[in-house]
């Protein structure tokens, strides 16, 4: 049983999923880039205290499945979202949504997708994806970050959608609840819906962890890494942002660059020029944040490890802040009406 469904590969997990399954359901309008901004989807969180691969927790983007919830909620589109204590429910129920010919989207852990290469399979449960049929005992997956269609046998399947560790999925599946036509007016009304979000979540979450806070935060700790840490303890930190912030559907760096093109896809729905001007920072703090990360990487590979590289390293997320708190400072004060 294979349902009418078009693959679209994507730059990140969530958002592609969230495109493909709004597209199959008629909103034809929508992209990648408006997916994520609709969503409020930009977002940063360092959490020292909390590990994953031995790392502290550093987060490029909103909680795994805020994405769609968001976008879904702003366009007026009912969804389905459930969890599972039972791998036999889960799997009963996805075989139902299936069955009624609604492709669904899961999360789900990358570190036993076989079709992944060795080099991305990590523990890390808040990748999403999206299964559109069954054909020959095998589930067939739609991933967007892939360039083709795979399939998964019941097992592998059963096996990521309940991977263990941080953020387990526990069965997780998702979808639009029926099939709905979306105007421009409703689009323009999520786009100014979402950059409101985003700049809430960006410029006023409490605390120093998250946020621009949170980028200048991370900037002040590295300096201090070498000395606390130790240079080969410091280096696997370093690791831990770049493999978050690059290998997890573009991180860090690309997830600016999307943001940077939802602002300039969403010029068409609300002609502000201002949005084309400050388009152009994000771009350029996506640039930063690859600078970053290849610096970043030479400390971990030891090419080099001294104090002042660490210095340049936090200093690059210093200036990075103040350049997002600029631009969503600019966001904040834009008059839409």
């Amino acid at each position: 049983m294979k349902l009418d469904f078009n693959h679209i590969q994507a730059a990140h997990c969530e958002n592609g999923v969230t495109m493909s399954l709004l597209k199959n359901i008629g909103v034809q309008q929508i992209t990648e880039p408006l997916a994520f901004g609709i969503g409020a989807g930009l977002f940063f969180v360092y959490i020292p205290l909390l590990k994953i691969n031995n790392g502290p927790v550093i987060a490029f983007r909103t909680l795994p499945g805020l994405i769609f919830k968001r976008t879904c909620k702003a366009l007026g589109i009912p969804v389905v979202r459930k969890k599972f204590r039972s791998k036999e429910a889960a799997e009963a129920f996805l075989n139902e949504c299936l069955a009624a010919g609604h492709p669904v989207g899961c999360q789900v852990g990358v570190y036993y997708l076989p079709y992944f290469p060795k080099e991305y399979r990590f523990h890390f449960n808040a990748h999403n994806l999206i299964v559109y049929g069954t054909e020959d005992g095998n589930y067939m997956v739609s991933d967007p970050v892939m360039e083709h269609t795979s399939t998964l046998t019941a097992y592998e399947l059963e096996r990521v959608r309940f991977a263990k560790g941080a953020l387990a999925p526990n069965g997780q599946l998702y979808y639009p609840k029926e099939n709905q036509i979306v105007t421009n007016d409703q689009l323009k009304k999520g786009i100014i819906n979402g950059i409101d979000k985003n700049v809430r979540s960006i410029l006023s979450f409490a605390g120093p962890i998250a946020g621009v806070n949170g980028i200048r935060f991370t900037g002040n700790r590295i300096k201090k890494w070498r000395d606390s840490l130790g240079l080969k303890q410091a280096g696997l930190y370093l690791a831990q942002l770049v493999r978050m912030q690059e290998e997890i559907g573009t991180g860090g760096g690309g997830f600016r660059y999307i943001y940077g093109a939802f602002l300039q896809e969403a010029h068409a729905y609300v002609p502000n020029d201002e949005l084309l001007e400050i388009s152009k920072t994000f771009t350029a703090s996506g640039d930063l944040w690859r600078t970053a990360a290849v610096q970043a990487a030479g400390i971990y590979k030891g090419r080099i490890g001294s104090q002042e590289d660490f210095n340049i390293m936090g200093d690059y997320l210093l200036e990075i802040a103040e350049m997002e708190k600029k631009a969503f400072t600019a966001l904040k004060n834009i008059k839409w009406r």
